[in-house]
């Protein structure tokens, strides 16, 4: 049976964590930001006004991936106030959707106008290869349970949110700019989310760019999704940490894909720093 997300239960449990936030800090950020593997550092180059572990959040889901160190840390880029989450969860962790976009709609609850996800995916295209970081212009979303399943949060969204253009155009211009800036070459591509842990197969692989799909992982989309719904403008960029199954001769491992993204973070968290102090009130 389908599970049914209890409207309630899930709205008590984000003013909880709002409330559990506002305790410590008022501190409202203009920019949501998710790090993926690899990326986990960039929260210290900020300039910090509070550090939250998870699990002092009551009823937030804990990382338990690797390189996730699961720490809500709000400071700033230059003057752009961030809220910045350090380790995601995953639905292959056994969380469902609604816990894994709970963090997300936290952070529109304490104010953020923009959702900036990173993850490390695989390439699908051969000038896709590890090291390569691609800017989402799309996704496809049909092979993971759309989070908003369930009785409709209102307070947050409406029923039947617009996905006609997911990722906005006038932040991917941001982050041309600042690729452009740090001499970076930003990919531009679709992305597809499948519910993991395992590695696709060849024939799986096949069929994603049959769809038009450029790059796949296990995160992203069902946040994407969640912020549209609450109203965030969303930006996405995907640190290519391996050729998808079938195009490499090699085997895929999760040390290959933490491998990869340590050795891209620098120029990465470049990426993300130029964009971000960009991102601005009157952008």
């Amino acid at each position: 049976m389908a599970e049914k997300t209890n409207k309630t239960d899930e709205m008590r449990l984000l003013r909880d964590c709002a409330d559990a936030v506002r305790r410590r800090t008022d501190f409202t950020p203009r920019v949501a930001l998710v790090l993926g593997s690899g990326l986990g550092g960039f929260a210290d180059e900020l300039r910090k006004t509070a550090e939250i572990p998870y699990e002092e959040l009551p009823g937030f889901p804990r990382s338990t991936a690797p390189g996730h160190a699961g720490r809500l840390v709000l400071g700033y880029v230059e003057d752009v106030p961030v809220a910045v989450l350090q380790g995601r969860v995953h639905l292959y962790e056994g969380y469902s959707p609604a816990e894994v976009v709970r963090p997300v709609r936290l952070l529109a609850m304490l104010g953020a106008k923009i959702f900036f996800a990173t993850n490390a995916a695989g390439g699908m295209r051969p000038e896709l290869g590890a090291g390569e970081l691609m800017m989402l212009t799309d996704h496809v979303s049909c092979f993971v349970p759309n989070p908003l399943r369930g009785e409709n949060l209102d307070e947050l969204g409406t029923r039947f949110p617009d996905m006609t253009e997911v990722y906005d155009a006038g932040l991917r211009e941001i982050l041309q700019s600042a690729a452009e800036k740090n001499g970076i070459e930003l990919r531009r591509g679709v992305y597809v989310q499948l519910p993991g842990p395992s590695f696709e197969t060849p024939a799986e692989i096949r069929m994603l760019a049959a769809l038009g799909a450029d790059a796949v992982g296990m995160s992203t989309v069902v946040e994407a999704v969640a912020a549209r719904h609450a109203g965030l403008r969303v930006c996405a960029v995907s640190m290519i940490a391996n050729l998808a199954a079938g195009l490499s001769p090699a085997p895929l491992s999760a040390e290959e894909v933490l491998a990869a993204a340590n050795a891209a973070a620098p120029r990465f968290k470049a990426l993300l720093w130029d964009s971000i102090a960009r991102m601005k009130e009157d952008e």
